[in-house]
């Protein structure tokens, strides 16, 4: 590989909204995730609606009508 030419990769802590906290390896750095592995719906087992930018209110604005 050629030197020099490769972003520098560094520990990265991403930090979920349910609170968990997971390090891991990136060339980005930290962040910060909505939804992650302890709790979405497909690995809990439990329903959760997950609203991004008010889709659901706008999906049942425009059906509600019908």
């Amino acid at each position: 590989m050629k030197k020099d030419i490769h972003p520098e990769y560094k520990e990265a802590t991403f930090t979920c909204a349910c609170g968990a906290v997971y390090k891991t390896g990136s060339t980005g750095g930290d962040r910060t995730i909505d939804i992650c592995s302890k709790c979405h719906p497909f690995y809990t087992g439990k329903q959760k609606l997950v609203d991004s930018a008010g889709r659901v209110e706008k999906f049942k604005r425009r059906y509600q009508q019908k």
